[in-house]
């Protein structure tokens, strides 16, 4: 065995160079034991992004968010610095906190009435005056690695130091300087129980083989083979779609029109608006950049059969405070496609629980589902994720063909890939920056 996982065979079969490779094995999606391996090893030591700071959106702000079954506390300090603790007072374990959100001057126990400062410290807790081994520098409240980006909040639940979140995201942090999502604020949020395998839900985001039978309002606005992929150097992968002409953007009313007027978010090119650019963020994110609009994905795996998903529809803060504003058709247009995808997500789920399935083949327009499988092969295998997967320059075109023997690691390398990274971009780079 290489990890604790998969068989070196079961490994180098995802690994392979693209035309020869095979998915995931059947009872990753299905084996709860399987679930548990990947919290301990995925869920509880990556980056998993949790909220938008917005969420606490000034000094004494708190809110509540759950991750991995933990309930946590976001908290903005007085000295404007977010940080995260368990909710647990270190006494009996009662939660400290009961409310979801709202103002705190301290956070206080109700069982026993200990009581910490926004900073974690623990600075009352009676009758522990004469205990031996007791100190309130030792019992604050366990803090969690906490981290933002683009005005989004990450957590690690790894105990011990641990790399920044710029490590994890690579060269997605250069790849979105051109844009500020931190002006942008949340008008609306569902949340989805979804009786499908984390892992196949990400899939299914990853690719648009399905769309012309699955999505028939999407792939009228974005046909499917119309666009291309970016080349990751990261724990991230992603591409864009063309907008058809005319099209403003992702909309039930087939996106003519639809933007009431809404202006393009902060960064957004001339190029940009004619596209919809979507994106995975290892582990539990997609990221789906429209001209007037983010849409957020986020995951957490509750079974080894089922995920929850929280979907939030983003827009610039001056655009909401228009008295016009409406956003009634994106978040529409998104729910019903949610909602397709769920579906053909649980069919997958339920069919693939027969013995008579074995790991598949991708079709030669799916490399962006294997490039999702090879970051989950990199976690089983205990390797850190180097990005480098097969990449289209053209969705109407297939991936390009090896040059190169399969490498040390069960991994071909193709002639992109053997070259250095600058040359393998170049084809990209002028989608990469916007203009």
């Amino acid at each position: 065995m290489t990890g604790a996982i998969l068989t070196d065979a079961e490994l180098a079969a995802v690994r392979r160079e693209y035309r020869a490779a095979s998915l995931l094995p059947a009872r990753t999606y299905q084996d709860p034991a399987i679930l548990d391996w990947e919290r301990d090893h995925i869920v509880r030591r990556d980056w998993v992004l949790v909220a938008r700071v917005e969420d606490v959106p000034e000094p004494t702000s708190f809110r509540l968010v759950d991750l991995d079954g933990e309930n946590v506390i976001i908290v903005r300090g007085r000295d404007d610095v977010i940080r995260a603790f368990y909710n647990v007072c270190r006494h009996r374990g009662t939660a400290v906190e009961e409310r979801e959100c709202g103002k705190a001057v301290r956070f206080q126990c109700v069982y026993h009435a200990w009581i910490y400062d926004l900073d974690g410290r623990l600075v009352r807790a009676k009758h522990t005056e004469d205990l031996e081994d007791f100190s309130f520098e030792a019992y604050g409240l366990r803090e969690i690695h906490a981290a933002t980006w683009q005005g989004f909040v990450f957590l690690n639940l790894a105990e011990g130091p641990v790399a920044p979140l710029e490590d994890q995201l690579g060269d997605l942090v250069e790849h979105f300087a051109r844009f500020d999502f931190t002006t942008l604020r949340s008008a609306k949020r569902i949340d989805y129980d979804v009786a499908a395998n984390w892992k196949f839900i990400a899939e299914n985001y990853s690719e648009c083989y399905h769309c012309p039978g699955v999505h028939p309002q999407l792939n009228k606005l974005t046909p499917y083979d119309l666009g291309g992929d970016f080349d990751p150097g990261g724990a991230w992968q992603g591409g864009w779609m063309d907008l058809v002409d005319g099209a403003e953007t992702m909309a039930l009313d087939g996106g003519h029109g639809s933007r009431g007027g809404r202006p393009p978010m902060c960064g957004i090119t001339t190029e940009d608006e004619a596209r919809v650019y979507y994106y995975v963020l290892w582990p539990l994110a997609f990221l789906s950049i429209h001209p007037d609009y983010l849409l957020v994905h986020r995951l957490e795996p509750t079974e080894a059969g089922r995920t929850r998903v929280t979907c939030e529809w983003l827009f610039e803060g001056e655009t909401m405070a228009r008295p016009d504003f409406d956003p009634t058709e994106p978040v529409e247009f998104w729910d019903l496609t949610n909602r397709q995808d769920w579906h053909v997500c649980e069919l997958q789920q339920r069919g693939s629980r027969s013995r008579s399935w074995t790991a598949g083949r991708y079709a030669n327009n799916e490399p962006s589902v294997q490039a999702f499988d090879l970051m989950v092969a990199a976690r089983y295998a205990g390797d850190p994720i180097v990005g480098r997967p097969t990449t289209r320059d053209s969705y109407g075109a297939p991936p390009p063909k090896p040059a190169t023997a399969a490498a040390g690691n069960g991994l071909a390398v193709t002639a992109a890939a053997a070259a250095p990274r600058g040359d393998r971009r170049s084809a990209r780079a002028r989608a990469s920056s916007g203009g």
